[in-house]
C-alpha cells in the first residue's frame, strides 16, 4: 500500500512546508504548523463569464449596482444600503455573540420579497426552528437546508437560485475534493473560494458567518478577508447586552461604519441613540470626565473619556488605556509637559472610553488631554461642553474631519460649549452651541481654567 504523502500547514498564514520546524518561514509565527495530508492537484475552477475579452474601460457602461435592504437599519448603514447582487459578505464574531440571530432578523424581512436560503452547519432544522419560534419570527417563506458538505450545498445554491443565502458557518463546511477535516486552513479556504466564485457567476448574495479565534483571527488565517466583498465584526461583551457591527472593508460602500444593538429576548433590537449609550449620567460635574464626538464612518457619536491620575507608588509609574491606542497616552502627556507646563511623570495615569467603544481616530486627543488635567487638578470641566482635536508633537491642535457635523451633532444633543481646532471654526454660526477655537494645548489648557475652572 502506497503511503500518503504529508506536508505541514501554518494554521495562522497558511503556507506550506514539506518538513516540520519550529517557526513558519512565510509568516514567522512560532508552533503553528501542522501536519496534514498532501491533497491531490485537480482543476477545480470555472470562468465566471463564457465570453472573455479585453475591453476599453471608457467604453464599460458603469450602472448602479442593486441592492436587497435587509429590514434592519443598523444592519443596512454598515454594509452602505444592503446587500449587494452577486456580493460576498464574511460576518466575523465571538462564538454565542448573535450572528445566527441578526442573520435570522434579516432574513425573515427579505424572504417577504426575495427567495432566501438558511444553510446551517452548525444547528439542526429543529434548533433552527426552536430560536426563530422563540424571537416571534414569520419564517413562512424562509427555506432552510442544514448540510456541510460544500457540493451539496452548491448543487442546491444551483437549483433553488436565491437572492440571499447564509452559510453558518464557514467553519463548519468541508469539501470532498480535500482530506483535511473542516474548519482547517485548507478547507476553509477552499470553500470560501468556491463559494465566492459561484456568487459572482450566479448573482446570489451570499453571508458567510466566520468565528474569531482566541487570537482574534477571523477562521484562523486572515485568507477569508481577501476573497470576500465586505468583512463586517461582530463587538461586544459577553456580561453586555449592547453589540457593535464595524465595517473593516467594504467594496460598495463606506469603511468604518458602525451599527449599534441591543440584545433582549427578542433578538436584536436596533439602538437610534447611539451616543445615549457611551455618556455616563453623573448627578453633578465630576473630575476627569470629559466629552468628546468621534466620527464612525458617516456617523457622529458623543463619546465620554474619562481618565483618573493618582500619585503613583512605585519608581515606574502606569499608564493604562481602555478603548483608546496606550502608546499613543504617552506621547500625549510628553506634549503636556513639554508644551503646557503640567508633569505627570510621577503619576499614575489611567484612561477609558465609556461603554466599551474603541476610540482609533487622532480627534480624541484633545479630550485626553484635558480628562487628564481635569482629574490632576481635581477640578470638573464645565457641564454640556464637548471637546476635539487633535495633538501634535509641536503642540498645535490639528483638525479633524467633518468638524461641523460634529458640532451640529453635540448640538442637537444639548451641549452648549465646544473647544474645537482653530482650522475648525465654522464659518457661520451654529445655533444653540459656543465654540472657543484655539490654535496650542496651552491656549485649550488656558480656556479650560478661565472659563470652566
Amino acid at each position: 500500500m502506497v503511503k500518503q504523502k504529508t506536508i505541514y500547514s501554518c494554521t495562522e498564514c497558511g503556507g506550506q512546508i514539506l518538513k516540520w520546524q519550529g517557526q513558519c518561514p512565510h509568516c514567522q509565527a512560532w508552533n503553528t504548523l501542522v501536519e496534514t495530508l498532501a491533497e491531490q492537484v485537480v482543476s477545480r475552477f470555472s470562468p465566471v463569464s463564457e465570453i472573455g475579452q479585453v475591453q476599453n474601460l471608457s467604453t464599460i457602461e458603469a450602472r448602479e449596482v442593486p441592492r436587497y435592504p435587509t429590514g434592519i437599519q443598523e444592519l443596512d448603514r454598515v454594509l452602505g444600503g444592503g446587500l449587494v447582487h452577486g456580493g460576498v459578505v464574511l460576518l466575523g464574531g465571538d462564538p454565542g455573540i448573535g450572528k445566527s440571530t441578526l442573520l435570522l432578523q434579516a432574513l425573515s424581512f427579505m424572504s417577504m420579497q426575495y427567495p432566501v436560503l438558511y444553510v446551517s452547519g452548525e444547528e439542526s432544522a429543529q434548533q433552527v426552528a426552536m430560536r426563530a419560534k422563540r424571537l416571534a419570527l414569520n419564517v413562512q417563506s424562509v427555506d432552510l437546508y442544514a448540510e456541510i458538505q460544500l457540493e451539496k450545498i452548491q448543487a442546491v445554491l444551483s437549483e433553488c437560485k436565491p437572492s440571499v443565502a447564509v452559510i453558518d458557518s464557514i467553519q463548519t463546511i468541508y469539501s470532498e475534493v480535500l482530506q483535511s477535516a473542516p474548519g482547517s486552513v485548507a478547507q476553509v479556504r477552499e470553500c470560501a473560494a468556491q463559494l465566492t466564485r459561484l456568487a459572482k457567476s450566479s448573482g446570489t448574495c451570499i453571508i458567510l458567518v466566520g468565528h474569531v479565534t482566541k487570537e482574534g483571527a477571523l477562521a484562523g488565517p486572515r485568507v477569508l478577508e481577501h476573497m470576500v466583498d465586505t468583512v463586517l465584526y461582530f463587538e461586544g461583551e459577553m456580561h453586555s447586552s449592547f453589540r457593535l457591527v464595524r465595517a473593516f472593508k467594504n467594496r460598495f460602500g463606506a469603511v468604518n461604519e458602525l451599527g449599534v444593538f441591543a440584545m433582549s429576548e427578542k433578538g436584536l433590537l436596533e439602538v437610534k441613540n447611539p451616543s445615549a449609550l457611551f455618556l455616563s449620567h453623573h448627578d453633578k460635574q465630576v473630575p476627569g470626565s470629559c466629552i468628546m464626538v468621534t466620527q464612525e464612518g458617516t456617523r457622529p457619536l458623543l463619546v465620554e473619556i474619562q481618565a483618573l491620575v493618582d500619585e503613583a507608588r512605585s519608581p515606574n509609574p502606569r499608564r493604562l488605556c481602555v478603548g483608546l491606542e496606550q502608546n499613543r497616552l504617552a506621547m500625549l502627556l510628553a506634549v503636556l509637559h513639554r508644551h503646557a507646563g503640567i508633569p505627570c511623570y510621577d503619576q499614575d495615569v489611567f484612561v477609558n472610553a465609556v461603554g466599551g467603544v474603541k476610540i482609533t481616530e487622532p480627534g480624541a486627543d484633545l479630550a485626553v488631554m484635558l480628562a487628564v488635567v481635569s482629574s490632576l487638578k481635581n477640578k470638573p470641566i464645565a457641564e454640556k461642553m464637548i471637546v476635539i482635536g487633535e495633538i501634535g508633537l509641536a503642540g498645535e491642535i490639528r483638525p479633524v474631519q467633518r468638524g461641523q457635523e460634529r458640532l451640529k451633532e453635540a448640538a442637537k444633543l444639548g451641549f452648549n460649549q465646544a473647544i474645537i481646532p482653530m482650522a475648525n471654526k465654522p464659518k457661520q454660526i451654529i445655533a444653540g452651541i459656543n465654540v472657543i477655537a484655539v490654535g496650542r494645548i496651552g491656549e485649550a489648557v488656558a480656556q479650560m481654567y478661565s472659563d470652566n475652572l
